[in-house]
C-alpha cells in the first residue's frame, strides 16, 4: 500500500489512523486530509517524538494494513 492510496480512501483510514494515535483529534485528522506531511508533523507534535521514529511507526502501520 502506497500514500496515494491513503490519501485517495482517507475517510476509511481516520478510524485506523485514531485508533493507532488515539491523541489525534477527528477535527485534526480532517485537517490533514490524507497528506502525508501534515499527519508526520502532528504525531510528532501530539507525541513528541522524532520524524524518524514517526516514519517507523508509519511504515509499520501501512505494512500492518497490507494483509
Amino acid at each position: 500500500m502506497n500514500w496515494d492510496q491513503i490519501e485517495g480512501n482517507w475517510k476509511q483510514f481516520k478510524g485506523d489512523i485514531k485508533l493507532k494515535w488515539g491523541n489525534l483529534t477527528d477535527d485534526e485528522l480532517n485537517t490533514i486530509e490524507g497528506k502525508q506531511d501534515r499527519l508526520y508533523g502532528k504525531i510528532q507534535e501530539k507525541y513528541g517524538i522524532a520524524k524518524e521514529e514517526v516514519e517507523k511507526q508509519l511504515l509499520e502501520f501501512l505494512d500492518s494494513k497490507k494483509s
